[in-house]
């Protein structure tokens, strides 16, 4: 069981690694506080929740190997947060179908489903490793 734990750790970090290459070349490209192509009608809180992206990603990407726990709750809050977040843009501009955004669902998705397998990260507490 330990070694399906840490493969999807490693699979969440690989996708929180993608994500933060994807906003880092956005902030490369555009700036930190880029728009993502909405233009005016994007709230300042959700350019500089799209630039936090940029830290938090990589953050939980590396927490899933040394504290499991909270890497994988790190990774729960994103996830859920990032969906909430851009729901409001899909749906304000008829983007259900964007690959970017059932990309991130599909993530959250596998995220939930697969949480509780990959908080398995050792042994507990008071038990010898077999």
């Amino acid at each position: 069981m330990l070694r399906a734990a840490f493969a999807i750790r490693a699979l969440f970090a690989v996708c929180l690694l993608a994500a933060t290459f994807n906003h880092a070349r956005a902030i490369l490209e555009h700036g930190v506080l880029w728009d993502y192509g909405y233009g005016s009608k994007i709230a300042f809180t959700s350019r500089l929740y799209w630039a936090m992206l940029t830290i938090l990603d990589p953050l939980a990407a590396v927490l899933l190997f040394i504290k499991p726990r909270t890497g994988i709750r790190l990774t729960i809050a994103i996830m859920v947060s990032d969906v909430i977040h851009n729901t409001y843009y899909v749906a304000a501009n008829d983007q259900w179908l964007a690959p970017f955004y059932l990309a991130q669902v599909g993530f959250l998705v596998v995220v939930l489903g697969l949480a509780p397998v990959a908080a398995r990260a050792g042994p507990s507490r008071g038990h010898a490793p077999v």
